[in-house]
């Protein structure tokens, strides 16, 4: 699919992994509406790249409020064309630590978020991509990108509702490519190592290094520009389908 003129919606774009998305599909010609809860660094996204973006202040765990954004976006760009959605928790804690088992509100709320509102926005944008005309002679009307986390395969200590969220994730990718396809909707998902986000630029050194050290080459953290050109050649390369890709210069996770 070409980008150019095409509508997107970026859930958690008003930073890190998702801001790079914006910004990367702004310079390609497409239109993008992001979808977060900060509204005024969303506003100021909007100010920083011009009139074709739009900031809509969403949070994935309000069904009805993503249909109302989902409309804004309809009525302001008349249609959507492609998804990626970045928005996501991490909270760690053990199954049973010092205090006792896991508090089941955090499990709860992490996969509320990270893997129940990825599927309802998903679902309810792809409703909305069904009433496209095709872009491409093969037909496809719709790309969907998700986003998991190495934690999906490689899950460390304290991280068990998180990885089980991303796993979660990684597992649906394929049903749902099988259940789109009659639409020409094509489903696919990036899978993060550890990236250079504003969360990451917090943790001091000691923090950093050990996961830096874990990597094969390069021996860095991830660029939010290189995850911005993942899910741009995924829009633009119709062939990729029901497919999840790690993007973690060979990183496997050790338990801590």
């Amino acid at each position: 699919m070409d980008l150019s003129n095409k509508v997107v919606i970026v859930t958690g774009g008003a930073s890190g992994l998702g801001q790079a998305t914006v910004e990367l599909m702004v310079q390609k010609g497409a239109k993008v509406a992001i979808f977060d809860r900060d509204w005024d660094r969303a506003q100021q996204l909007v100010s920083d790249l011009g009139s074709s973006v739009l900031a809509v202040k969403v949070d994935v765990t309000d069904s009805d409020r993503i249909k109302e954004s989902i409309g804004e976006v309809i009525e302001q760009f008349s249609a959507v064309h492609v998804l990626v959605n970045c928005a996501g928790v991490g909270m760690a804690g053990r199954t049973v630590g010092r205090h006792g088992p896991l508090d089941m509100g955090i499990f709860s709320k992490v996969l509320e978020i990270n893997l129940i509102g990825t599927f309802d926005m998903l679902r309810q944008c792809a409703e909305q991509m069904t009433e496209n005309e095709p872009t491409t002679a093969d037909g496809e009307r719709g790309v969907i990108i998700n986003t998991a986390s190495v934690a999906a395969y490689d899950g460390q200590i304290g991280q068990a509702a998180y990885s089980a969220s991303k796993a979660g994730v990684v597992g649906m990718t394929l049903p749902i490519a099988r259940d789109l396809r009659g639409f020409g909707i094509r489903v696919m998902t990036i899978v993060p190592g550890i990236f250079d986000t504003p969360l990451m630029q917090m943790a001091p050194d000691k923090t950093k290094q050990p996961l830096i050290d874990m990597t094969q080459f390069p021996r860095r953290l991830g660029a939010a520009t290189e995850y911005a050109g993942l899910a741009v050649h995924i829009v633009e390369n119709s062939y990729l389908n029901g497919e999840c890709i790690r993007l973690d210069a060979g990183i496997r996770m050790q338990p801590k």
